[in-house]
């Protein structure tokens, strides 16, 4: 049983028993309305509760005025609808759909347009929005344990990336299958959808860690793949090779660092300046090598100016914090 539905549960009793208290009728209702308000993140629980209030007056109004004018008729809610649902939609209310249907319906069912009855639903929505809300801000899971977890996933298959790129260069014929880049990507995917519902759950002190954090990841991750790629072509052990392969194992090191050590793009820099003094091929089959080396080696610039521009956004956020 998932915490959601222990939260709506003691929602729509709460507002059942707040309906009958206060003689509102029909209590049922408020209990339906409190059902549909709650949600999976405060913000998102207290803007939808915003937007249904103020979706359903609105269809309370239209309603009235419809119905006072053709009469209680079936044909008259369909008149509602058709006039109704596109405004709620064209002014983002759509969300409040239902809970207007709702409202409008015990209205019908009263065959009666009165002040009492008016405010009648409008508290049946105080009761049922009102305990919903309360119920979203009281209790919401904390995400910090599983996103550390995915974190420290993400780095160990990172970790392990390198390192089997580096064995690569070492030794061509080194076979490796890769499902640590599957691995990476499902971690990074679900701490990303946790990260945002850990930030709608804070209502005050906004937390932007963990959406850069997993952004930064994700374009590494394209990066990662792109030097596989090059990897791909390299069917020979050359010495240059061997270099490279040094920097990926310091970097299969470095990259469970929460800030940005800087280490391997000063060796990084430091090789690409060697590789230029270097002689030039002298064969197609050293010219097919090195040029991927050389792009690989590229790509590998490229994945440390993510860290160095993300990481730092991360450290000057956290400092203002």
């Amino acid at each position: 049983m998932g915490i959601r539905v222990v939260k709506t549960a003691l929602a729509a009793i709460a507002a059942i028993y707040t309906a009958v208290y206060f003689g509102l009728e029909p209590p049922l209702g408020a209990g339906i309305l409190a059902i549909l308000g709650v949600e999976v993140t405060r913000m998102k629980g207290l803007k939808s509760a915003i937007v249904r209030f103020i979706a359903s007056v609105l269809g309370l109004f239209l309603a009235s005025l419809i119905f006072t004018l053709f009469g209680f008729q079936i044909w008259a809610v369909a008149v509602f609808i058709l006039i109704t649902f596109p405004i709620l939609s064209r002014f983002q209310l759509k969300d409040g759909i239902v809970t207007s249907s709702v409202i409008v319906f015990h209205l019908f069912n009263r065959e009666e347009v009165t002040s009492a009855i008016i405010g009648n639903e409008i508290m049946l929505l105080f009761a049922g929005l009102g305990w919903a809300t309360v119920l979203n801000f009281v209790y919401m899971p904390k995400d910090e344990k599983q996103l550390t977890s995915n974190r420290l996933a993400i780095e160990d298959n990172f970790s392990v990336i390198f390192t089997e790129m580096a064995l690569t260069l070492r030794n061509p014929s080194h076979v490796w299958g890769g499902e640590e880049l599957l691995a990476a990507f499902q971690a990074i995917e679900d701490g990303a959808q946790r990260s945002i519902r850990n930030r709608e759950n804070r209502i005050w002190g906004q937390e932007h860690y963990w959406s850069t954090y997993f952004e930064m990841r994700r374009q590494q991750l394209d990066s990662v793949q792109k030097m596989l790629v090059e990897l791909a072509f390299v069917y020979e052990k050359w010495p240059q090779g061997v270099l490279i392969a040094e920097l990926l194992e310091r970097l299969a090191s470095d990259v469970k660092s929460e800030v940005y050590e800087g280490s391997v793009e000063t060796r990084l820099q430091e090789l690409s300046l060697r590789f230029r003094g270097m002689e030039l091929p002298r064969t197609r089959e050293e010219f097919e090598v090195r040029a991927a080396l050389l792009t690989l080696l590229h790509e590998l610039q490229r994945y440390l100016a993510i860290a160095k521009r993300l990481k730092r956004k991360r450290l000057s956020l956290s400092t203002n914090r």
